[in-house]
């Protein structure tokens, strides 16, 4: 008999946490952006709870060009993620390790090589969340004064992920004999050298890193319109997504895998894992009162910076309670804007009313109520082809962390849709995917051998 199908869980650790008033939350950890104690706390409480991985987010620069809204939250400062997650890898024994890392700012063989490192130091609970970044901000930290062009941008990330790729393949598996009576450290014949030359790139190799025993790391991917889903399609193990209607999840759902399937993938290769900002109550009332005292806290400077960022159009000096203006074109990020226009729209909210209803989960889905009522959604949306699980925002830490693991965890477990121990010690075994097998072993593509 086949095993019964799981939800798979992320800890998505945001700083102090999702709400973006969350650090003025009297039990919140103010400093937890440059805090790693504070972050191998929360790693250890996850894995404890048998979570699949803990994720970080990163952009190459501060959020936002606008200081008033950077001195008022605790978005300003926090530890680059792969030199996090090194760390908490010596800390922690089954937990997956998620990082982003944008294809806009990198080169392909330099972050090849540090998560492959991670990949090993972790013992194979490396991933890779592959994003191409969005703002203007970043950009002018690298040489540019405005980001590239999306469709650029997508067309250099999907290159970037193919050369990532095959540096990762660099060595089969039993290449390092490490033989010290006959003097020999690898096999030469399993030694195999890129030789990529691209439009946008051009790599020889070899990476200096071998493979881990997971193979290599998870891809990871976040992108919602029409070139960041034919990306997932073809290279996403693992997709974090936001969506507000079980109707949308469920499009997205089917959308993503019917592209795996034509890309020459299983759809089980591919896990779509929607954020989710769970707000935990003994009762409803009290889970009421603990979200409106996060929403009171938000200023609406505050509010309304966050709603231009993430809209790509400044809102200031519009009316705050009046409706949204007509939006020029942006070339940040696509899907999230027409989710924040829809929703405006589906409502009819005014810009006040738009920014108090995404400054918890700025645009995922934001569940208030008991760990009864937070597990039937998730229970709906897992049942329902809308989810193989779900990133767990929590609104502060650690406390909203703590709440989650203990009220609607234990919930799960008791409709056996969440396990009570990993399934192996690697990141895709226990995400249910397949270790990769290397190319040489399958002759999909040409692997030129260094001699």
């Amino acid at each position: 008999m086949s095993q019964r199908r799981q939800i798979k869980l992320g800890a998505f650790l945001m700083q102090t946490g999702h709400h973006i008033a969350a650090w003025r939350h009297p039990d919140a950890q103010a400093d937890a952006g440059t805090n790693f104690r504070h972050y191998a706390e929360l790693a250890r409480k996850a894995e404890a709870a048998k979570f699949d991985a803990v994720f970080f987010a990163d952009s190459a620069g501060v959020r936002s060009d606008d200081r008033t809204f950077l001195a008022r939250t605790a978005r300003a400062d926090h530890l680059e993620p792969i030199t996090t997650l090194a760390g908490l890898a010596a800390l922690t024994e089954r937990i997956g390790l998620i990082a982003t890392a944008s294809t806009s700012f990198n080169e392909p063989y330099n972050l090849a090589r540090k998560f492959a490192s991670l990949d090993l130091i972790s013992g194979g609970r490396a991933g890779w969340n592959l994003v191409t970044s969005s703002t203007d901000a970043e950009a002018r930290n690298f040489n540019q004064e405005r980001h590239l062009a999306h469709a650029e941008r997508y067309e250099r990330a999907g290159e970037f992920h193919d050369v990532v790729l095959g540096l990762w393949d660099s060595w089969e598996d039993d290449a390092y004999l490490r033989d010290k009576q006959a003097g020999l450290y690898y096999d030469i014949d399993k030694l195999h050298v890129l030789y990529h030359h691209g439009k946008h790139f051009s790599v020889q190799g070899p990476l200096n890193v071998g493979r881990s025993p997971q193979g290599r790391p998870v891809v990871v991917q976040a992108g919602a319109s029409e070139a960041g889903r034919e990306l997932a399609g073809r290279t996403a193990e693992v997709i974090f997504v936001a969506h507000q209607t079980v109707a949308e999840a469920q499009a997205f759902y089917t959308d993503i895998k019917e592209r795996a399937i034509r890309h020459g993938r299983h759809p089980e290769d591919v896990k779509i894992m929607p954020g989710i900002f769970p707000v935990v109550g003994a009762s409803q009332d009290e889970a009421d009162e603990k979200f409106g005292r996060l929403q009171e806290l938000v200023q609406p400077q505050v509010g309304v910076a966050l709603l231009s960022n993430m809209i790509g159009h400044d809102l200031r000096g519009y009316p705050v309670d009046g409706p949204l203006p007509e939006l020029g074109e942006t070339n940040g990020g696509r899907s999230r804007r027409e989710l924040l226009v829809g929703l405006a729209g589906r409502g009819e909210l005014s810009i006040r009313e738009l920014y108090l209803r995404i400054c918890g989960a700025r645009g995922h889905q934001q569940v208030v109520g008991t760990p009864k009522s937070i597990a039937d959604q998730l229970h709906e949306w897992f049942e329902n082809g809308s989810a193989d699980g779900f990133n767990i925002m929590s609104p502060w830490l650690p406390g909203g962390l703590d709440e989650f693991i203990a009220g609607v965890v234990p919930e799960l477990r008791r409709r056996g849709l969440f396990r009570t121990e990993y399934e192996g010690r690697t990141l895709r075994e226990n995400l249910g995917l397949k270790i990769p097998v290397h190319p040489a072993a399958t002759g999909r593509r040409r692997l030129v051998a260094a001699a």
